[in-house]
């Protein structure tokens, strides 16, 4: 019986061992905790119990990653809304960062299309709020967020389809900035907001994508040419839907993750209710080892939780396999993640 243990913790060793050596992320799309205005947009107990069905999901990780769909402020005028218009501009409460601090993210997105909504005052306040609960982050022109884990310096540099912000559409600038990331990291996480919008934003197209008549980014040239650049994986988000996953240069890219809790003002029908949390394992060399889907989905007004039926594990899968045969994920029934044999160069 000693023998048969001692050998069990031999064989136990070198699998710990290989365990610290990865670095597992987990990653969600938009997340947009409820609005103060309009009036009536927040959630119930000032939000406290929103991310209570997936907190555990969020805390089980190395490093957490969401993009935060709208500042974190208190004050600000905002010019995107004429009397009586029924436009679409949020402004989440700060105290709520310390519900995104407790549910486990670590490193935020302020680079979206409603990260402006209520002026330049408003993004100094969600940045002071996301510093002062621990969340690193980047969105702003030059900005890179910093941490530290398992001994591993890890940068976030995130973009979005404007040039108030890190911009999607300015590729050579982008690359130089992660390659400025790499300098001072081992590893460099990309986010990026771009792609059409709505139901049927599903696919990954060739070239520029448009919504209402505006660039939303070569996402597949962007995608590339980061990772040429030094980035080790790159998280999308904006078109509110899942899309299909690919490797690159032995390098995950996730087209877009989907609304994840999104509170209050949000189309939450067919594929815009279905999302996930994705977990991607990285090597000490940065290169993609594996990961898991978690599905989720948001129920009422915008309460997100576990999703038993799996749908966001399924149109991964789907979308994955048609939009990228050779370069595609290899999607499990239970959401594991594998590198297909061939195509991955």
């Amino acid at each position: 019986m000693l023998i048969v243990v001692a050998l069990a913790v031999l064989a136990a060793e070198p699998r710990a061992a290989e365990e610290d050596k990865v670095l597992r992320v987990r990653a969600v799309g938009d997340v947009m905790l409820g609005t103060a205005v309009p009036e009536g947009k927040l959630p119930p107990d000032d939000g406290a119990h929103l991310l209570d069905g997936v907190a555990a999901l969020l805390k089980d990780a190395d490093l957490t990653f969401a993009n935060l769909e709208g500042p974190l402020c208190d004050s600000g005028r905002s010019n995107k809304c004429r009397p009586g218009s029924n436009c679409f501009a949020f402004r989440t409460p700060t105290s709520y960062a310390k519900h995104l601090a407790a549910a486990g993210v670590d490193f935020g997105s302020t680079a979206n299309n409603h990260s402006g909504d209520f002026g330049e005052g408003c993004r100094r306040e969600t940045e002071a709020a996301l510093d002062a609960n621990g969340i690193a982050w980047s969105g702003a022109r030059g900005t890179i967020g910093k941490k530290t884990v398992k001994g591993r310096r890890v940068a976030l540099v995130a973009f979005h389809t404007s040039a108030a912000v890190n911009d999607v559409n300015d590729l050579p600038t982008a690359k130089k900035l992660v390659q400025q990331a790499k300098a001072d990291a081992d590893v460099v996480i990309v986010s990026f907001h771009g792609g059409a919008e709505g139901t049927n934003a599903t696919r990954v197209r060739d070239g520029i994508e448009r919504y209402l008549g505006e660039n939303r980014g070569d996402l597949k040239a962007f995608a590339h040419g980061v990772i040429d650049a030094g980035a080790d994986l790159v998280l999308g988000h904006g078109p509110h839907v899942l899309r299909g996953m690919e490797l690159y240069r032995g390098h995950l890219i996730a087209y877009s993750l989907g609304n994840f809790a999104t509170y209050g003002r949000f189309d939450l029908s067919g594929p815009l209710g279905v999302s996930a949390v994705l977990e991607v394992r990285l090597d000490e060399a940065g290169r993609f080892a594996g990961g898991q889907l978690f599905a989720t989905k948001q129920e009422g007004k915008g309460v997100p939780v576990v999703d038993p039926s799996g749908r966001g594990i399924a149109m991964v899968k789907e979308l994955s396999a048609k939009d990228f045969p050779k370069t595609g994920v290899q999607v499990g029934e239970d959401g594991k993640l594998s590198a297909r044999e061939l195509g991955q160069r």
